[in-house]
C-alpha cells in the first residue's frame, strides 16, 4: 500500500483492547439490549439479538480470546458485522463493544506490525499492529464467523 492509498477503518473499543477493521465490514452500531441466550453455548456467545427482523448471534470478543467477560455499562453497544463466508443464515453477526467505534484512515505510514502471537492458536486474530499510539488487534472475521456459526442455533 503506498502512502497515497488509504483504507477507512474503525477502531472498535473492547474492554482493555481495541480491534481495527475495515469500515466496509460494519453494517451498523446499535444500542445494547440483552441478547436471548442460547442454552449450552460458550459464555462468549451472548445469544441472539433482534435486528431488522433478523436474529443476530452476538459475541464478546474478550471471551473468545479467553479473557474475562466485559461488564455491561451505559456505553455498551453492539457492532453489527457483515458475514462474508455464507456460514451464517442471517448474513450478519454482532460483537459487543464498549462505546462507539472511531473512524480512522490508515496507510502503511501509520500502521506497523507489532506481534503475530500472544493469544491462543485458535483465537480469531491475525496480528497486533502499532498505529501511532494505539496497539489494536486485527481480527480474523472469517474465523470468528465460523466459530459463531458452529456455536449458534440458526433457526
Amino acid at each position: 500500500m503506498s502512502s497515497s492509498e488509504e483504507l477507512y477503518s474503525l477502531l472498535v473499543p473492547l474492554d482493555g483492547e481495541r480491534l481495527i477493521v475495515p469500515r466496509a465490514c460494519v453494517a451498523e452500531v446499535v444500542r445494547y439490549t440483552p441478547p436471548e441466550r442460547d442454552p449450552g453455548s460458550h459464555d462468549w456467545l451472548l445469544g441472539g439479538y433482534n435486528w431488522n427482523g433478523r436474529v443476530l448471534p452476538v459475541v464478546a470478543f474478550e471471551g473468545v480470546l479467553g479473557n474475562e467477560m466485559p461488564s455491561i455499562t451505559g456505553r455498551t453497544r453492539i457492532v453489527v458485522f457483515v458475514a462474508t463466508s455464507g456460514k451464517l443464515k442471517t448474513g450478519y453477526f454482532g460483537v459487543l463493544t464498549q462505546g462507539f467505534p472511531q473512524l480512522v484512515r490508515v496507510n502503511e505510514d501509520v500502521l506497523k506490525l507489532e506481534a503475530k502471537d500472544g493469544w491462543a492458536d485458535n483465537a480469531p486474530v491475525f496480528c497486533r499492529v502499532k498505529m501511532i499510539n494505539e496497539f489494536p488487534l486485527i481480527p480474523d472475521l472469517e474465523q470468528l464467523e465460523s466459530m459463531v456459526a458452529d456455536e449458534s442455533s440458526q433457526d
